[in-house]
């Protein structure tokens, strides 16, 4: 068991270089799989995804040198044997996303049944069936594993998504890119770092009308031209250190050049009256003395938080807000209109002493401005969640202690010791 232990109540000072986007970096990842021209990438995070996919891409066959400590990674597939075998790793959710890649250079993939990854809730794997089966793959079980077969390059699709799915959008617009003509996925997914993926292919030579709306072309490409790619920051990373701002009445600033993706992110701060600029590539949060719920001009409205797919605010950053919630003084619903099991950690927050009503498996009420007190908090498998309870423990006076932090990890490698930089005193311990 991993444990963090943060003992809080310092106002945090500073400024902040965030990491590469975990969900970026890995759908990037997946599709070099479509081509023997080298890549490089840069600023890479060293997290437990990546490292796994750069030990299945040495396993395969693959020429990959990461040099940690300037944070790029020199890929060359062209290595990789016709004969090889790919069963792919279970312990991440992202395996999916090699399977156009893999079908398109092996013509086949094995997946193991059940893929892990947050415990957010139930996450179907048929719209990933549907398309591969749109572009002519085969798909069965073979005892626990799923396998997919297919012969040469299919033709171009047509699909209307049911749900706007991040990972199912990527993996339609990877999977086009290996078939003869143009294909269009309509109600894609439109989030930065699907954005990021379509950037990073067009740099690979893809073509592609209609980046970052709901309905995107994609025409069919067999020759990819060498690339070298660099990360833009996680905008969710940005956003978290200008909460810790809010929730410690400190004063931080964070690297961030793309502030055209904050509109919304901003005016969620301004609900708990703090205020976030940018300037110059900076995104700053000046901290008010104390965190107030804003009333709404229509009375007797509960101040609401709504979490959907983009352009509304991510599921991923309501844990932050939530920990915001706490803090501040007034009543707020939060509503993930997303995930089922993305709200169930409430009941840890009440060991802090805080205020919380679970209305439903979506929406939960904070009612903030108690006095908190620090605790043993133990975080469910998801990362925003043990940065939202850190969040809370760094803003209290006192130690404070959090198992099953290991998520943290998993998408931010550097976080606790930037953490540390900004002046809260925090530790690992692997034993708890």
């Amino acid at each position: 068991m991993t444990a963090l232990y943060v003992r809080g109540g310092q106002k945090l000072e500073g400024k902040i270089e965030p990491s590469a986007n975990k969900n970026a970096v890995l759908p990037v990842l997946c599709a070099t799989l479509l081509s023997d021209a080298p890549i490089m990438l840069r600023n890479v995070p060293e997290i437990t995804d990546v490292t796994r996919i750069h030990a299945f891409f040495s396993e395969l066959g693959s020429t990959i040198e990461w040099d940690k400590e300037h944070k790029t990674l020199a890929i060359d597939h062209s290595t990789i044997p016709t004969n090889a075998k790919a069963t792919l790793p279970q312990a991440m959710r992202a395996s999916i996303m090699m399977i156009p890649g893999l079908l398109a250079r092996l013509g086949e993939a094995r997946l193991e049944h059940e893929v892990k990854g947050c415990t957010l809730g139930a996450r179907e794997i048929d719209p990933h069936v549907a398309v591969f089966r749109a572009f002519g793959a085969e798909c069965e079980t073979e005892g626990k594993d799923i396998v997919f077969r297919h012969k040469g390059r299919g033709e171009a699709a047509r699909m209307w998504l049911e749900y706007a799915s991040v990972t199912t959008t990527e993996n339609f617009i990877i999977s086009a890119l290996s078939a003869d003509g143009t294909s269009q996925i309509v109600n894609a997914a439109c989030e930065p770092h699907v954005q990021e993926l379509c950037a990073f292919l067009e740099k690979m030579g893809a073509k592609l009308k209609g980046k970052g709306t709901s309905m995107v072309s994609i025409e069919g490409c067999k020759n990819f031209t060498s690339v070298d790619y660099t990360f833009v920051e996680d905008f969710h990373e940005i956003a978290t250190f200008l909460a810790l701002s809010a929730v410690t009445g400190g004063d931080i600033s964070v690297r961030n050049t793309r502030p055209e993706d904050f509109m919304l992110i901003d005016r969620t701060f301004e609900k708990f009256g703090a205020e976030v600029t940018h300037k110059d590539g900076w995104s700053r949060l000046n901290a008010p003395s104390e965190l107030v719920v804003q009333q709404n001009f229509t009375s007797h409205i509960t101040t609401k938080v709504e979490a959907a797919p983009w352009p509304y605010i991510p599921a991923d950053l309501l844990p932050i807000f939530i920990a915001l919630g706490v803090k501040a003084k007034g009543q707020t619903m939060f509503w993930n209109k997303v995930y089922e099991g993305g709200l169930t950690w409430h009941t840890e927050l009440s060991l802090f002493g805080a205020h919380t009503l679970l209305c439903d498996p979506h929406r939960l009420i904070t009612f903030g401005g108690d006095k908190l007190v620090p605790a043993t908090v133990t975080s469910p498998y998801i990362i925003r969640v043990a940065i939202a309870m850190l969040m809370v423990a760094s803003s209290i006076e006192g130690e404070s202690k959090i198992l099953d932090a290991d998520p943290i990890r998993r998408a931010h490698p550097d976080f606790v010791a930037n953490i540390d930089s900004l002046g809260v005193d925090v530790s690992w311990n692997d034993e708890g």
